[in-house]
């Protein structure tokens, strides 16, 4: 089978996550510790006990999140003998699940990308006051209509197509005022269900530039290597791997959006046959089937999902 790795994005953390490898694997512990320390912050314990509050802030969310599906990387290579170079012929992740790709197929070191991940949580959540931007979930409308809806929507504010996740499942973002009118406009498109998201901020629309520019900063200032295998990118849905376009392409991906079913099918063009999302939760696996029934999806962040995987190597 012609494998992809994929690791999670914003929404997969929950308190308890990653306790059972840090329980289970010296190797799951050292990744938690690194982490910790190149942040100056015990984000292991706010991750294993909460409180659930500071795990849901962006800023801890997003290098946690990378902690776990590293940890899960680490584990498989250093306990379990794989090669992620032979295990896998792609990588991807959804939004901030970029930067774990890419730190798994050793673009990054880990300590910058928790570093980055801090930085880019920081400025996503000052980028626009709380109260301000909006996020929403139209359920049932293809990413052309939810375009639409956008558009009407907008009415001279920000309000555009930020994640694009499975057919029938396109998250818009922008301006709370012309958020709640998609809602409202999404449903009389014959959405089957329009809802606000519980999120901090509005990620990928032109709200967030003030953080594109943080991370341009920023990403100027880390050595980013070639990775073991292509990324493929979630602004253009195609393969990367020179150092300098990948750079640009995180840049671009804070205000840009997130082309996921557009991802998969170009890693399924590719020859991949079979996604494995690597860390917390399961969104990843069991939206494969939903964008083309001919892959199989699967996701590894236990101790036993690790066991069962390296059987199948």
């Amino acid at each position: 089978m012609s494998r992809a790795f994929v690791f999670p994005g914003q929404g997969s953390q929950a308190v308890g996550m990653g306790k059972d490898l840090a329980d289970a694997f010296q190797t799951a512990r050292d990744v938690f510790g690194e982490v910790d320390q190149a942040l100056s912050q015990d984000l292991s314990k706010i991750m294993f006990e909460g409180p659930e509050d500071q795990l849901i802030l962006t800023e801890n969310a997003q290098p946690a999140l990378m902690a776990v599906s590293l940890a899960v990387v680490r584990v498989l290579e250093k306990d379990g003998g794989m090669d992620l170079g032979k295990a896998c012929a792609l990588v991807a992740g959804h939004s901030l699940g970029e930067y774990s790709a890419l730190a798994a197929a050793g673009a990054f070191s880990l300590a910058d990308t928790a570093k980055l991940l801090k930085i880019r949580g920081q400025a996503m959540q000052k980028a626009v006051p709380v109260g301000q931007g909006a996020m929403a979930a139209l359920l049932g409308l293809d990413l052309e209509a939810a375009r639409a809806v956008a558009d009407e929507a907008a009415q001279g504010e920000v309000c555009t197509a930020a994640n694009d996740n499975a057919p029938g499942q396109v998250v818009v973002s922008g301006a709370k005022a012309a958020v709640e009118r998609a809602l409202v406009i999404a449903k009389e498109k014959g959405a089957k269900r329009a809802v606000l998201l519980p999120v901090s901020a509005p990620f990928h629309c032109a709200l967030m530039q003030p953080a594109a520019d943080a991370m341009a900063e920023a990403l100027g200032n880390v050595t980013i290597s070639a990775p073991v295998v292509p990324l493929v990118a979630n602004v253009t849905a195609a393969q990367v791997s020179d150092p300098d376009e990948i750079r640009r392409l995180l840049v671009e991906q804070v205000t840009g959006a997130v082309r996921w079913r557009e991802s998969v099918l170009a890693m399924k063009e590719a020859g991949i046959t079979g996604l494995v999302e690597l860390g917390s939760g399961k969104v990843l696996g069991g939206l494969v089937r939903r964008i083309d029934k001919s892959l199989s999806g699967s996701s590894i962040n236990t101790p036993q999902d690790i066991e069962t995987f390296l059987e199948s190597l």
